[in-house]
């Protein structure tokens, strides 16, 4: 084998140029410009301290770190739902189905649920699906849908996803053709969304929302963004919404909702539907999909083509590790659903666990059913306590000097103002920081709180947010947010 091998690369051609290699000049440049703030340069930190504290390291100014920087609930000691789980391991080692006494282990009702998904899912979960998603579990979504919003939903319209972010980068992907390309967002935005485009080689296009009006969506803002795209030559192919809102926590009113339908109607205009928080609600505004009100309107949006989006990550089930969600395409063509179809065969399939779970987030224990009490019962724990944490949290962000914070309507997020100090913002800049990174970082330095800060999402510019979700635990919340108390105030003093 050296003699071929040096036959081919004589001694030293392959020491002194290698043919394949890769550096951060000869990478694509589009990885390199995209940024996605949540698992950045803060978290890369955070881990860091992680593994200190771990290695029984005392000389951090605390014995914790905690990480409020993303919507994780598990990390932060939210349980599982029982049914679902048991389910689960049912499919994962159906030999649990053979023994005697599985009946003291696991609720009847799940025995029989694991029974039906290993009979429609051939191979169980360790097999690969269609591309697609396995079609009965589609069916289960479709029903779904169809019980929420009153009207016919497609299994052949509906594909499986790995969570929402998967769904999200396949539509992207498929719509933009390069930069002459623009896709609307929300500002402030998920960074999925800034990120994707960036990666696919689109022109984002911003427009604000109206933190004054809760974060509100206003229709001459959407003008203002579309005309000042098109007056640069920018073709706007989609626009993002995303309801309940990340990282503002906003809901929307369904007035509103149908005069975005009727803005993507006149502008021919691809309505992308980011709804995973959709039962994650703690305000009066309910959650509505957008299906249901592009259905409502009936001949006014006939032409209105729409994806929307859900996932197992958020809501009261905050299973982001099992990676699944799913994606309903309304009024496509069946030539562009086939190229993406396509897209999700290149992965081949979305993995089984997420799949299963998607299907009993959708269909969970019914009326009558053995798990059915105790399923609602953990459900309402953890939204109550949800609700109640969001509650505490903007009480605490308002109590704090130069710190203003909308009530958090739905999601798991709060995204306050804070009006930093101009000494503060001149050393930040000293630094060559965003000045809420330089604030987010010295917040995490002496605390071991996480957050974000609001220039990874967008803002309008001279103002100045970060991100946090309301996930501690009820127990640590107060601890949490005295934390944060008492080094607002040091740093407020410090730069004052």
């Amino acid at each position: 084998m050296r003699r071929v091998w040096n036959r081919f690369f004589p001694s030293g051609v392959c020491r002194s140029r290698g043919f394949s290699h890769l550096s951060l000049e000869t990478i694509n440049q589009k990885v390199v410009g995209a940024e996605y703030a949540v698992r950045g340069q803060i978290v890369i930190k955070a881990e860091e301290y992680k593994r200190r504290l771990k290695d029984g390291d005392t000389s951090l100014p605390f014995d914790e770190v905690v990480s409020c920087n993303i919507g994780n609930p598990q990390e932060l000691q939210q349980r599982p739902i029982s049914f679902f789980r048991q389910v689960l391991a049912l499919c994962t080692y159906p030999a649990l189905l053979e023994d005697p006494n599985i009946t003291s282990m696991f609720n009847q009702d799940a025995i029989d649920r694991a029974r039906e998904y290993l009979e429609i899912v051939p191979g169980g979960s360790g097999a690969y699906s269609h591309s697609m998603g396995v079609y009965g579990i589609r069916e289960k979504v479709s029903r779904f849908i169809e019980k929420r919003d009153g009207y016919p939903s497609d299994p052949e319209r509906i594909f499986l996803t790995d969570g929402a972010s998967s769904a999200v980068q396949m539509c992207l992907q498929l719509s933009i053709r390069g930069p002459q390309d623009g896709i609307m967002v929300p500002i402030p935005q998920y960074p999925l969304y800034s990120a994707s485009i960036a990666m696919h080689g689109g022109t984002q296009v911003d427009y604000f929302l109206d933190e004054s009006k809760r974060w509100g969506t206003d229709m001459k803002e959407l003008e203002r963004a579309y005309q000042g795209a098109k007056s640069k030559g920018t073709d706007v192919r989609g626009l993002v919404v995303i309801n309940p809102g990340n990282p503002t926590g906003q809901c929307l009113e369904e007035a509103i909702m149908r005069d975005i339908v009727s803005f993507c109607e006149e502008y021919n205009v691809t309505l992308f539907a980011d709804e995973v928080y959709q039962t994650n609600i703690y305000s009066s505004t309910p959650f509505t999909s957008f299906k249901k009100v592009v259905m409502d309107m009936g001949e006014s949006a006939k032409s209105v083509s729409l994806v929307s989006f859900h996932s197992v990550s958020k809501g009261f089930l905050g299973e982001c590790g099992r990676r699944g969600g799913y994606m309903e395409i309304h009024n496509m063509e069946d030539e562009v659903v086939m190229q993406l179809y396509k897209l999700a065969s290149v992965t081949l399939c979305s993995n089984l666990d997420g799949q299963i779970m998607t299907g009993l987030m959708v269909e969970p224990p019914q009326l009558g059913a053995v798990s059915h009490d105790s399923y609602e019962k953990e459900r309402e724990n953890i939204l109550h306590s949800l609700q109640a944490r969001s509650v505490s949290l903007v009480q605490a962000l308002n109590s704090l000097e130069g710190v203003s914070c909308n009530l958090v309507e739905g999601a798991l997020y709060a995204f306050p103002s804070i009006k930093l100090p101009e000494k503060a913002i001149e050393a930040a800049k000293k630094e060559g920081k965003a000045p809420d990174l330089f604030y987010c970082l010295q917040l995490l330095d002496e605390t071991g709180v996480v957050v974000v800060p609001g220039s990874g999402f967008g803002q309008e510019e001279g103002t100045f947010h970060f991100r946090t979700t309301i996930l501690p635990p009820p127990e640590k919340i107060e601890a949490v947010t005295g934390r944060v108390a008492e080094f607002h105030k040091k740093f407020m003093e410090t730069y004052s």
